[in-house]
């Protein structure tokens, strides 16, 4: 492992949410899995290991990756535009999916990775001197480090940094809760709109991941969704109807959709590309359903990289792919017209 600090800073740490069992077997609390681990054995994710009858993070202080990216990247179109934001990321996932852009860590133990000890301190700090506006939980999903991405939160806020998570939607009600009292904004990847999808292909369950966006939207916390188009698998029209018209009447018609281009990956090298015209045809039907900010990701140059005000239709945030040209915004508003356009722009 390469040190950035004291090793003794990071060692393995007992994880917040678990119960423990008989036969010193305990419950893992934190995601939809909620494994039952024997005593000396891994949970699913291959990041808790159960001791003696207590469940410990053995990636705690141990990311793969710390990296500085463009906030556009997460996606978020609607927090501080042209802003970078410092990445953290450990081995490991609690789903399986086929198509994973970041699978050669996502699907790997921390075993076969090169990995850093640095606390969650030092992470903050790191943010800070990059010139970094936020700390961002990404790659893999943040929930199989859980209690290193709360840490490291709590200490970049107290330096005057945001903090932003990129998952699956699948945290119980109560770890999810207690997360979202220390971060300003979540990216959620709604994958599919069908259970058999989910179950599929990304060893996943739907349910959770709808629960956890409605939970989201009640907090006030900034939410911004993610669907990436995957040809023949989640391409159905009347299902992304079926999902636009979920989010609208659960999480509003004006939380940020954006619908990503697929490219060859992982276990999915047979599928090509994902069609412009099928990803604008998807754009279509969510502009139908009432869905005000509605984008499309890896398609470098188009209009819909751009914000437009859903009033006037001027232009008000413009991109290019992840990079951010120009923010004609007053106060959080269009300058044209005076409609509010929901985010955290300052």
């Amino acid at each position: 492992m390469q040190s950035l600090g004291d090793p003794a800073k990071v060692s393995p740490r007992e994880i917040r949410f678990y119960r423990p069992l008989a036969e010193k077997a305990a419950q893992c609390g934190v995601c939809f899995r909620r494994c039952v681990i024997k005593e000396g054995r891994l949970g699913f994710c291959n990041n808790v290991k159960n001791v003696g009858g207590r469940l410990y993070s053995l990636v705690y202080g141990h990311p793969c990756a710390l990296n500085v990216d463009p906030i556009e990247k997460e996606p978020l179109f609607h927090m501080l535009p042209g802003s970078t934001i410092f990445c953290s990321a450990t081995a490991g996932c609690n789903f399986r999916c086929q198509f994973c852009q970041n699978w050669e860590i996502s699907q790997r133990t921390m075993w076969e990775l090169i990995n850093f000890d640095v606390s969650p301190g030092e992470v903050a700090q790191r943010a800070v001197e990059e010139g970094c506006r936020a700390v961002s939980f990404t790659y893999n999903d943040p929930i199989v480090f859980y209690d290193f991405m709360y840490d490291v939160a709590v200490q970049a806020r107290q330096r005057g940094l945001r903090a932003i998570f990129h998952t699956n939607g699948t945290l119980n009600r109560e770890p999810l809760l207690a997360l979202l009292e220390v971060m300003d904004a979540a990216v959620i990847d709604l994958k599919g709109f069908t259970t058999k999808f989910y179950r599929r292909y990304c060893g996943g369950e739907l349910i959770p991941v709808l629960d956890t966006l409605v939970r989201i939207r009640e907090t006030g916390v900034h939410l911004e969704v993610v669907n990436l188009v995957i040809p023949t698998l989640n391409d159905d029209l009347d299902e992304i109807r079926q999902m636009c018209r979920w989010i609208r009447g659960n999480l509003g018609d004006d939380v940020p959709l954006h619908f990503i281009r697929f490219f060859p990956a992982y276990k999915l090298h047979r599928l090509p590309p994902t069609p412009v015209e099928t990803l604008e045809a998807a754009v279509q039907i969510a502009d139908e359903e009432g869905l005000k900010f509605v984008y499309i990701g890896n398609v470098p140059g188009h209009r819909r990289n751009s914000t437009f005000c859903p009033r006037c239709g001027k232009l008000l945030v413009e991109r290019m792919h992840f990079f951010t040209l120009r923010v004609n915004l007053k106060e959080g508003k269009c300058p044209y017209c005076g409609e509010p356009i929901p985010g955290i722009w300052a």
